[in-house]
């Protein structure tokens, strides 16, 4: 089965509280899927990180064999395309976790960089953990 995963990660105040969020697509486009995680206090790149892995992870529970990782973070994407090096120590262990993700799959095609308005089914995914967030 091929996934195409959507995520996206918010954090308001950078840092401050912060959400995951991912949609998951079949082949057709036709949503599969919709997850959101809380994630506390943290940067919004590292919620970009932890909404890839929240994506990823779900695909594999569904069962997905191949898997294609779409999202707007420019600096996410190119850092998985080897383009950028990951210089913050705190991005380093998420960045590995992604890469060990996508080579659990039989294959995958190269994350991909979206525009911000192709993602926002995955913005409001990681919005809603925010929003629903009740300590």
């Amino acid at each position: 089965m091929y996934i195409t995963i959507y995520s996206d990660g918010a954090s308001r105040r950078n840092p401050g509280p912060a959400g995951a969020g991912a949609v998951l697509l079949d082949e057709q486009g036709n949503i599969l899927n919709k997850v959101c995680k809380y994630l506390g206090e943290t940067t919004n790149n590292q919620a970009e990180y932890q909404a890839a892995i929240l994506g990823l992870e779900t695909a594999l529970e569904m069962g997905a064999t191949r898997v294609q990782l779409r999202a707007d973070s420019e600096l996410m994407v190119k850092q998985l395309l080897g383009q950028y090096r990951v210089k913050k120590p705190e991005l380093k262990p998420l960045y590995d976790q992604v890469k060990s993700l996508l080579n659990l799959f039989e294959s995958y095609a190269p994350p991909e960089h979206v525009r911000r308005a192709d993602n926002a089914l995955a913005d409001a995914e990681a919005n809603r953990a925010i929003d629903e967030y009740t300590p």
